[in-house]
């Protein structure tokens, strides 16, 4: 079984592809299978989240590209851009991870979570789209692809509770 542990920068070429969810993309040990169909174990550092394009190096020295799986998620967009920030803000208050558009918010399918963006007044469409979300203050901060800005943050601690549409009330 190949085995990815190296995190790389750049690569000559491209040996594999690895398609995974948000929820296995932040997970440091696991299974899965290539594209291909081949099985493969992930290594990476503890704390360590997985965006699509990243490069991974096997114990082989083939390289395998992360890409980010479609899920159910919803597009949350407003009519303004207060209300969006208000959508923001009550996402945050509730530690839920989001990813940040051109004028919309992602989030994943959390009916609790619509009702409560939709009686702020924002749209609330369902969508299978790559779930990309922020980093959080804490987390490192989130590259774009192609964005030559990084902007180093400490790292996010252990003990902080995300709120996921699995977790139980």
């Amino acid at each position: 079984m190949l085995t990815l542990h190296t995190k790389l920068e750049h690569a000559d070429r491209i040996d594999g592809e690895l398609i995974l969810p948000y929820e296995l993309r932040e997970k440091s040990r696991l299974r899965a299978a290539l594209a291909s169909g081949e099985d493969v174990a992930v290594f990476t550092v503890r704390g360590t989240v997985l965006r699509d394009g990243d490069l991974l190096k096997g114990d082989d020295g083939r390289v395998v590209k992360i890409r980010a799986a479609q899920e159910s998620t919803y597009r949350v967009s407003c009519p303004d851009t207060r209300t969006l920030l208000r959508c923001a803000f009550h996402l945050g208050n509730r530690h839920t991870q989001a990813q940040v558009g051109d004028g919309f918010l992602r989030i994943r399918k959390d009916t609790v979570l619509r009702e409560m963006l939709e009686g702020l007044g924002a749209t609330v469409s369902e969508e299978n789209a790559a779930f990309e979300p922020e980093s959080g203050a804490y987390g490192g901060g989130h590259h774009h692809h192609g964005d030559d800005h990084h902007h180093p943050l400490a790292p996010i601690p252990l003990r902080q509770k995300i709120h996921r549409p699995s977790d139980k009330a």
